[in-house]
C-alpha cells in the first residue's frame, strides 16, 4: 500500500485529475455569473443573500472563478488560486449556504463544501509535474515537501 501511495506517476495523475475537474467547475461557475446570470443579476442575487458590498464582491468573485479556474487547469500559480478559491468557498459556505442545510436543492452547502475541499487539497498538495508551475518554477521539490511532511 505504501508503494502505491508514494508512486510519483499516481500522484501526478491524481493532482492533474483534481486540477482539471475543480478548475473546470470554478471556470464554469464564473462563466455562469458573467454570461448566464450576468454581473447585474449576480449582484442582485448576492444582495438578496445578504452578501455585503454585493456590487463590488460579485464581479470580483466571478473574475476569480474564471481566472482561477483557467489557472488551475493549466497548473499556473496553482497554490495561489486554489488557496483564494478555497477561502472564497469557505466564506460562501458560512455566509450564504449553511442556513440551507446540507443539500443543494434547499440552497445548502454540499457543492460549496466539495469545491472548498478540492481547492484546499490542491493548495496543500500543489499542481504536480504536469503543470506550468512545474515548468516555470520547478515546483517538483515543493510538492514533495508537503507530501512527505
Amino acid at each position: 500500500m505504501n508503494a502505491f501511495i508514494e508512486n510519483p506517476r499516481l500522484q501526478t495523475a491524481a493532482r492533474t485529475l483534481l486540477r482539471l475537474a475543480f478548475g473546470f467547475l470554478f471556470l464554469a461557475h464564473g462563466w455562469q455569473k458573467f454570461f448566464q446570470f450576468t454581473i447585474e443579476g449576480t449582484v442582485a442575487a448576492f444582495g438578496q443573500m445578504g452578501v455585503p458590498a454585493a456590487g463590488l464582491i460579485a464581479p470580483v468573485v466571478a473574475t476569480l472563478e474564471i481566472v482561477g479556474g483557467i489557472a488551475i487547469i493549466l497548473g499556473l500559480l496553482t497554490r495561489v488560486f486554489a488557496g483564494l478559491l478555497g477561502v472564497q468557498m469557505v466564506v460562501a459556505l458560512f455566509m450564504v449556504h449553511a442556513p440551507g442545510g446540507v443539500f443543494v436543492e434547499n440552497g445548502g452547502f454540499e457543492l460549496v463544501l466539495a469545491l472548498a475541499a478540492g481547492a484546499l487539497a490542491l493548495f496543500l498538495v500543489g499542481p504536480g509535474r504536469i503543470s506550468l508551475d512545474a515548468l516555470f518554477f520547478k515546483s517538483k521539490q515543493a510538492d514533495k515537501v508537503l507530501i512527505n511532511a
